[in-house]
């Protein structure tokens, strides 16, 4: 872990980050830090701005105004491959290639991270995700939960030092939403920082230990996660900006 002075040194650091898409504000004004190993809730509603603000802290989108820090380095002036390999992304586009088989898309990212025995680590992976009777078939004949899982699998699968995870539970069934919330459990015992987007209150409370509300593009609500509930969650999600600032 790197630090300054003794201190961890934060894995982002947002200052005053924007991204615009001509006159509408996708995120505005957003500052934040998170530090090494928290467990980050992002709540919101549609066209909040979650997805946004996850793919300008996974470098795939360059902000508009503002400056933004990954592991201490100013991702403007940085390598951002050697910065996207520190960090799983999973987005709503699942990043998978539908003509080849499962195994075959696990192994073109195990060796794409240099994994060391791709071959082993891509067979583990598609064994963690429950996909072993399909790893042969192409992706193009997966289910959306399947799809999903497979998506999941491909972020863990290299240990990244930050997971950004947009709508994760989307398409899996209820054992799938179990064994994913377990799977993020341990990546939190391990000590890798976490950023989630949900629409479903109570897992994603259940993953954090702090919680952001985006609204508009604007941050309204940072707070522990400790004390809140799916209920009171969403009473200070509807409450007016300034009323729910005046709560965290």
């Amino acid at each position: 872990m790197i630090t300054e002075g003794g201190a961890a040194v934060p894995v982002i650091e947002a200052d005053g980050l924007a991204k615009r898409y001509g006159p509408v504000a996708a995120v505005e004004s957003v500052d934040l830090v998170v530090t090494p190993g928290q467990s980050v809730a992002l709540f919101g509603p549609n066209g909040a701005g979650k997805s946004t603000l996850l793919r300008l802290f996974a470098t795939l989108l360059r902000p508009t105004t503002g400056r933004l820090r990954l592991f201490g380095a100013d991702v403007s002036a940085s390598d951002a491959a050697a910065l996207r390999r520190r960090i799983g992304f999973l987005s709503h586009h699942t990043f998978l290639y539908e003509h080849l088989t499962g195994l075959e898309n696990l192994l073109f990212y195990a060796r794409l991270y240099s994994l060391p025995d791709p071959a082993g680590v891509a067979r583990e992976a598609i064994g963690a995700a429950r996909l072993e009777n399909r790893r042969d078939d192409r992706v193009g004949s997966y289910s959306r939960g399947m799809q999903q899982r497979l998506a999941i699998a491909r972020v863990l699968m290299h240990r990244p030092d930050i997971l950004l995870l947009d709508e994760p539970f989307t398409g899996l069934d209820r054992p799938s939403c179990s064994r994913l919330e377990a799977a993020l459990e341990g990546e939190r015992r391990a000590g890798r920082t976490r950023i989630l987007a949900t629409h479903d209150l109570g897992p994603g409370l259940r993953a954090a230990d702090r919680v952001l509300v985006l609204v508009d593009g604007r941050l309204v609500l940072d707070r522990e996660a400790r004390g809140l509930d799916p209920v009171s969650l969403e009473a200070l999600m509807t409450m007016p900006p300034a009323s729910a600032r005046a709560t965290s």
